[in-house]
């Protein structure tokens, strides 16, 4: 098992809980709203997953790949994406199902999440696989799926500085 597998499957599954929003016929709020709830959780939880258990490591490890000049710049670039995503989660919440503002919101999230996702694999997960062994990539993926295992209904939508988190190291 390896953490950037994990995440990289992961990936898969939001870009097609995206995708199976746009099949919903616009009438259907009660089956939008239960795909919407479920890649809430899945792209919060994620997030969260994400800046517990592999954002440390990659402060730690990293070497920097790509545009990024080093990892402090690539894991404040991924908060400041998280946060983004947060905020598309939070107007997607605040709007009617189905309404123009709420599929808006949830656009916004959407771009913002597929941004995210583009350069957090290009550089974040290339670096880690260059930077850090087999073991601490699987230590990493047990610690990331159990917490995600133990929060199944979700987690607080909560925006970080990104700055404040590189500085404590996580």
């Amino acid at each position: 098992m390896d953490i950037t597998e994990i995440i990289l499957r992961q990936h898969d599954d939001q870009r097609r809980a995206f995708a199976l929003l746009d099949e919903v016929p616009g009438g259907d709020t009660a089956t939008l709203s239960a795909i919407w709830s479920r890649l809430e959780v899945l792209l919060e939880v994620h997030a969260d997953a994400e800046e517990r258990f592999f954002y440390p490591r990659l402060l730690e490890l990293g070497k920097g790949v790509g545009d990024a000049d080093g990892p402090d710049e690539e894991v404040k670039d991924a908060i400041s994406d998280h946060n983004e995503i947060r905020e598309g989660i939070r107007k997607a919440h605040a709007a009617e199902v189905g309404s123009d503002d709420w599929w808006a919101a949830v656009q916004e999230c959407r771009e913002a999440n597929s941004d995210h996702m583009a350069e957090e694999e290009r550089e974040d997960l290339a670096d880690f696989r260059r930077s850090a062994d087999l073991q601490t990539r699987h230590d990493i993926a047990l610690a990331f799926l159990t917490y995600e295992s133990e929060h199944p209904q979700g987690v607080p939508v909560v925006d970080k500085d990104p700055a404040d988190y590189v500085k404590s190291g996580g």
